[in-house]
């Protein structure tokens, strides 16, 4: 296993505090400016304007195995060494048709961290099927939803790049919450969920051009710093790839783990506004209204309402039922605003031809002088150089190209997903 490491910004050293992600001979920097955070830190909900829009997407939650390598203190969703299976792909394709039936767009592919890699039976299971790794069996899943007519969006934890490349071009979209830039006490146990490999992943899927959904989680022992360090890394590579679809801010919710409370209305007004704040207008912000106060959270910044399911459980939280499409519309009508559908993958990763073609007043290509020079301020306006991937090629982002490049299989599911409804 790599030696992984991670530097988080060591304060008082130099100007520029540094988180340094080491491992399996890679390198990355992510240079935020002390005076970045500290700004960050003064923003209040006051200081944002409510979205013109709100958006969600209904999908089906595909839980392929509950195995994970990871034990946090936090999470119900894995199962202990012997409890946990992988779901067959007719199980898959019965969940993804139900969910098309449903009038579903987007299949939510969820397993552990590597569980191949730590579980024996898990590992036996999949080559009793012809498959080296939950990866290869991942693809599989993934065409089994394609040809069912969904759309997939995989969240397999932290990933490798050959990982993230064996799976890209059959999910639309791809994602993993970053949580927390902290070390923190929620994650320990002998294999600790590791901040740096998950920027790694982030970054991963930045090099590898995957529109990309990633979060902080709050109150899980992270500080206000914390908070603020985890939003401007995500920020500043988004600035270097372009990649990042939205950010969702999660609260962390009591259940048969976890007894350690919730943040409270207050914090998550704050940080919602901090989010909405740090991340450039083009990136969405989101809060799960199974998880969190939407209704008191659509006047902090956020435009999104995430992913429900008129089918599945929220698997990962199964003690928090998810919304009716009713409560959605409701909480667009308190912040009176329109509520639309959206596919899983935003349209602004799509070729011009799939795009909706409704445009919203303020949408991200609204963007004044008077809002650049607010990110200037936040410390990620653009830097030639910083734009730059390891082989010294620029990124789409960078480069200022539009992005139009979408794998065959995915537009061949566009095509049969265009009637849906978005408006």
């Amino acid at each position: 296993m790599a030696d992984t490491t991670c530097k988080c910004f060591t304060r008082g050293v130099s100007p520029f505090e540094t988180m340094t992600v080491r491992g399996e001979l890679e390198t990355v920097d992510l240079p935020i400016e002390e005076s970045a955070v500290d700004a960050l830190l003064s923003v209040t909900p006051a200081a944002v304007d409510p979205a013109p829009t709100l958006s969600y997407c209904r999908n089906v939650f595909v839980p392929l195995t509950t195995a994970c390598r990871y034990t946090c203190t936090y999470c119900t969703y894995f199962d202990p060494p012997g409890s946990a299976s992988v779901l067959s792909l007719e199980d898959v394709r019965d969940i993804c048709r139900r969910g098309a039936e449903a009038g579903c767009t987007e299949a939510l592919f969820t397993f552990g961290d590597d569980p191949d890699g730590r579980y024996t039976a898990i590992h036996e299971q999949l080559a009793s099927w012809g498959y080296e790794s939950i990866h290869e069996y991942l693809r599989a899943a993934c065409v089994v939803a394609l040809e069912e007519g969904l759309l997939p969006h995989s969240n397999p934890g932290d990933q490798t790049r050959e990982q993230l490349a064996l799976v890209a071009d059959v999910n639309a979209s791809m994602g993993v919450m970053l949580e927390t830039t902290a070390n923190v006490d929620a994650h320990a146990g002998p294999r600790q969920k590791s901040p740096a490999q998950r920027l790694r992943t982030i970054r991963n899927a930045g090099e590898l051009d995957v529109a990309f959904t990633t979060g902080i989680l709050v109150g899980i022992g992270e500080d206000w710093r914390d908070r603020a360090e985890s939003l401007l890394s995500i920020a500043t590579l988004h600035e270097r790839y372009g990649h990042i679809q939205e950010v969702i801010v999660q609260p962390v919710v009591d259940n048969e783990r976890w007894d350690g409370g919730t943040p409270d209305l207050e914090t998550l007004r704050r940080v919602t506004a901090m989010a909405r704040v740090a991340l450039p207008d083009d990136v969405s912000v989101q809060v799960p209204p199974n998880l969190a106060p939407a209704r008191e959270l659509v006047d902090c910044g956020i435009d999104d309402l995430g992913g429900v399911s008129p089918v599945t459980d929220d698997h990962i939280n199964p003690d928090y039922a998810w919304p009716a499409l009713s409560e959605l519309e409701a909480v667009a009508e308190t912040a009176g605003v329109p509520l639309r559908e959206r596919l899983p993958i935003y349209d602004r990763f799509l070729p011009p031809a799939y795009r909706n073609e409704t445009p919203v007043e303020g949408d991200a290509e609204d963007v004044t002088d008077e809002e650049n020079a607010d990110d200037a301020a936040l410390g990620y306006e653009a830097d030639d150089a910083a734009l730059e991937d390891d082989s010294g090629s620029r990124s789409n982002a960078a480069a200022g190209e539009e992005r139009q490049w979408i794998s065959p299989r995915i537009e061949a599911a566009l095509e049969a997903a265009d009637g849906y409804e978005r408006d």
